[in-house]
């Protein structure tokens, strides 16, 4: 959530930076400045009546002491006036903060200076690109004909179980599975992580928290008897752990990673490209978080985006890093890369992460703070990163690293497998 003190001194700024997202409901900012003008002015009232009535409350007290209780009547009279107008006043304070509220979660959080213009993902800027195409075999398959050659990934199974979306890994499938998470874990530890197990299922304030709700309420699973949400992301739980605390500077960065399912609805994903492996309602994912000092946020951004691509390389895989024009980021993003691999049997890109800068989007959301030398709090920045989500990893390997006697294992991976080839 954007800082109502920023938007009010720098309305102009907010405007531009809202226009390279292509924003269409750029009204919302003097919305927000109308409000919270509103909320001050009510404010300061409320605070000049409630002080009126203390003094008023000391006065009583001394007159009804030294006996002069007509003289303490007439006085609290006035009282009895003041705290109906106070009443008034604290419940237009409500409501000024209610519509303040409504207009601030309906802005998204402003694009970084190098963020590029653009409405669509066409325009989003290539910024690296890694290795060559693989060249397959004449007889190549696309994963899911692999998956049902070798048995390996059940996608009828998993429809008779719970629906589409929700696939059965066997034999080898899982395994290769487990070894990717496996393999994940290990580089995140190593490159000074602390593993975490959180919890899959999260409540309201945790989803707003990080930014899903109320943006995405239509995109996650709810439980409406407990009123509980499944994560979409191991980054919500991982950043809540640190909602309402106040760090100690030297205590940054914090460095969390974990293993987690991801569920997400979908809503409305059709057509070829959500075929197989492309897009799934559950699927496992190494999530990175990181909360940093805002003077080095960008860097760190710069970090974990060379961080994954080191996997993405020691698994051998061609792949390009996108930075997301405005139009194309998520919601609560400053900034985003996208790595996407290369299918060569699709013959097209698959997304397998994105890390992405919040600058103190969530921060001022989760009230997560950190007090400096000076003794002063003020809000962190937050950054996470997929590292990596596994469908089109998997896809990927299954893909590219297919022949015709079977699909090779990435040598990095075989230690984990235990086994070097799908056949």
């Amino acid at each position: 959530m954007l800082q109502v003190n920023y938007i009010r001194e720098n309305r102009e700024k907010v405007l531009e930076r809202l226009s390279i997202r292509n924003f269409k409901q750029p009204e919302l900012v003097d919305e927000v400045i109308k409000f919270d003008e509103e909320r001050r002015q009510t404010q300061t009232s409320l605070d000049n009546l409630s002080a009126i009535a203390n003094a008023s409350a000391k006065q009583v007290g001394e007159l009804m002491r030294n006996g002069k209780k007509e003289e303490a009547e007439v006085i609290k009279a006035q009282t009895t006036s003041n705290k109906e107008q106070m009443k008034q006043l604290a419940d237009q304070l409500a409501v000024a903060e209610l519509h303040l509220y409504n207009a601030l979660v309906q802005l998204p959080n402003l694009p970084g200076e190098l963020v590029p213009v653009g409405a669509t993902p066409e325009e989003n800027e290539v910024t690296y690109l890694y290795g060559e195409p693989v060249q397959l075999h004449a007889k190549a398959l696309p994963h899911w004909e692999l998956t049902a050659k070798y048995d390996i990934i059940d996608f009828e199974l998993g429809t008779k179980i719970t629906g589409a979306g929700f696939p059965v890994y066997k034999g080898k499938g899982a395994r290769l599975q487990r070894a990717l998470i496996n393999f994940f874990l290990d580089r995140a530890t190593a490159a000074g992580y602390r593993e975490m197990q959180v919890p899959l299922m999260v409540n309201e304030a945790s989803g707003f928290g990080t930014g899903q709700l109320p943006d995405k309420e239509g995109q996650m699973y709810h439980s409406t008897v407990d009123n509980l949400y499944l994560i979409p992301t191991a980054e919500v739980p991982v950043t809540n752990l640190y909602r309402d605390v106040i760090l100690k500077e030297e205590e940054l960065p914090i460095k969390n990673t974990a293993y987690t399912p991801c569920f997400r609805r979908e809503a409305g994903s059709y057509g070829a490209h959500v075929r197989g492996l492309n897009r799934l309602h559950q699927f496992d994912k190494v999530e990175l978080v990181q909360v940093v000092h805002p003077d080095t946020s960008y860097a760190v951004l710069e970090e974990m985006s060379t961080y994954v691509q080191s996997l993405l390389q020691d698994l051998g895989l061609h792949y390009r890093v996108l930075r997301l024009c405005g139009g194309d980021m998520g919601f609560v993003s400053a900034m985003t890369y996208d790595m996407e691999v290369w299918s060569a049997a699709q013959q097209r890109w698959l997304e397998v992460s994105s890390v992405s800068n919040f600058e103190a989007y969530q921060t001022n959301r989760l009230k997560l703070r950190y007090k400096g030398a000076t003794g002063k709090t003020q809000l962190a920045h937050t950054l996470n990163g997929s590292a990596l989500a596994l469908p089109r990893i998997v896809a990927a390997i299954l893909e590219n690293y297919q022949t015709e006697d079977g699909v090779m294992i990435p040598e990095v991976l075989i230690p984990y497998t235990g086994f070097d080839r799908i056949d």
